[in-house]
């Protein structure tokens, strides 16, 4: 495993955001949905596709905090720009467990 300074580290700018929309992705490859998440302050209300339609319905998903890379490049999925990261984790079965923090946080806070 490479290992990365401090510095480097704090580059990376992982944010809580709260997802305020959720909408389907047909187009996407992969069964996925369209997540719009506010970061709040100099963020914002951000954009991010996610592969996390087996694990969680878009129900569940409306009102939820989850942590973000804000700071990457626009990246273009077919017709839709994704603007952050969602993060997350695979199980056994290669589906994607949401980061979130564990209790309720300031919306656009770091983590350090």
């Amino acid at each position: 495993m490479k290992q990365i300074t401090w510095d480097e580290f704090q580059n990376v700018e992982l944010r809580v955001g709260t997802i305020i929309d959720v909408q389907d992705f047909p187009e996407a490859r992969i069964p996925a949905y369209k997540i719009t998440a506010d970061f709040w302050a100099d963020i914002g209300i951000k954009k991010s596709s996610a592969q996390i339609t087996v694990l969680y319905t878009k129900e569940e998903l409306l009102n939820k905090q989850i942590l973000g890379v804000v700071n990457f490049p626009v990246k273009q999925i077919w017709p839709f720009y994704s603007e952050f990261l969602v993060t997350g984790f695979v199980n056994w079965n290669w589906e994607v467990i949401l980061a979130v923090p564990d209790k309720k946080s300031i919306n656009w806070t770091k983590l350090w």
